[in-house]
């Protein structure tokens, strides 16, 4: 029996985890949407690059990769980049070509050799950030995705999006301060060449998720993977953006991976260079305000509350008054269930980022 939007997005709320989350909405959705495969990725939601988790159904670890280069070096129809900006972030590429597929690379050289018919996409984003990108798949001898269908994840993208952005405030267990510079090498077939010993720690504390085993045997997750082909892509159009992710690993620890494509004596592209270590502060706060919904004003009251500045210096700088300064800061105090600037200070900059304390009979003082 098909299910409703309100209630499905009820279950998926219920969700403990990111990964939890896309395992519930594969589970509902199929039962409005049906499909025969698909991938669910969480996204930076400041460079729109996929990061940790990634659920592939019926999609090994491989192809996803595969199907990524053609999103990032040939396709132009459709691209996760392109429907993130767009009024409406949904589309469905028999729809897009008019019912000409053919006119995708991607569905030329990917999907089609895989007997898939219709692909239908999503960004979830909320306040014009991703936070995650959806595909859906139909098999070959299936009706296309129906414009019902397509308005149906449209409705489903932002409180889905919010639901993602939230998990950034829930903290867990971080067993120690694990420290160092991981760098790997990839050529330009997008080929691991060399790893550092760091390297291969972060990698061992990486989550579940469609991963290429690599001539190292070593096992690289889609979004390192990405971060790299990114970086290349980048180079070659000449483009200023930059390869960056943040995400957290298996033991909680925040994260960092970034990537460029360096360049021969001759000017031709050589390797592309993927660093992973922990992710400072400063990378990691921004994620938390936003789990926490702050407005952009909030923001600057808590950035200066937390620079250490009265409510009369915070009112000068923001030229407010006394009186709308404390309004916010009571407005965040609630938001963030805390009672002063200490704990407002430690909730953020703090508490989400030391690891906890060890499990003991008692604490020395």
């Amino acid at each position: 029996m098909a299910i409703g939007r309100d209630e499905l997005i009820s279950r998926a709320g219920r969700a403990d985890s990111p990964h939890m989350l896309f395992s519930t909405l594969a589970t509902q959705l199929r039962r409005v949407v049906p499909y025969d495969a698909a991938v669910w990725r969480a996204t930076d939601p400041d460079t729109g690059m996929i990061t940790s988790p990634i659920l592939a159904e019926n999609i090994e670890g491989h192809s996803c990769a595969v199907y990524w280069q053609y999103e990032l070096f040939t396709e132009k129809i459709n691209l996760f980049r392109d429907l993130a900006r767009a009024p409406v972030p949904v589309a469905s590429l028999w729809d897009s070509t008019g019912g000409e597929p053919g006119r995708s690379s991607l569905y030329r050289g990917f999907l089609a050799p895989r007997g898939v018919h219709d692909e239908l996409r999503a960004v979830l984003r909320v306040d014009g950030r991703p936070h995650g990108y959806v595909s859906l798949f139909r098999e070959k001898g299936r009706a296309e995705f129906s414009g019902g269908e397509r308005r149906f994840l449209e409705e489903l993208g932002t409180p889905i999006a919010r639901r993602l952005r939230s998990y950034a405030k829930y903290r867990t267990e971080d067993s120690g301060a694990m420290t160092g510079t991981g760098l790997l090498l990839f050529d330009a077939e997008g080929a691991l060449v060399s790893a550092n010993d760091d390297a291969r720690r972060y990698l061992e504390e990486m989550p579940e998720g469609p991963a290429s085993l690599t001539a190292l045997g070593i096992r690289v997750p889609l979004w390192v993977h990405g971060t790299a082909m990114r970086a290349r892509a980048i180079a070659q159009e000449h483009g200023r953006d930059t390869a960056r992710i943040r995400m957290r690993s298996r033991m909680g620890r925040w994260l960092v991976c970034h990537a460029s494509c360096l360049r021969e004596a001759d000017g031709r592209l050589g390797v592309s260079a993927v660093i992973i270590e922990r992710a400072p502060i400063s990378e990691v706060t921004p994620l938390i305000v936003q789990a926490y919904e702050l407005s952009e004003r909030e923001l600057d009251v808590t950035q200066r509350v937390a620079r250490g500045l009265s409510t009369n210096g915070i009112s000068e700088e923001l030229h407010l008054s006394p009186h709308t300064v404390r309004d916010h800061i009571k407005a965040i105090f609630e938001k963030l269930g805390v009672s002063s600037r200490g704990e407002l200070v430690g909730k953020l900059f703090t508490e989400h980022y030391e690891p906890l304390p060890p499990r003991s009979t008692g604490r020395r003082t």
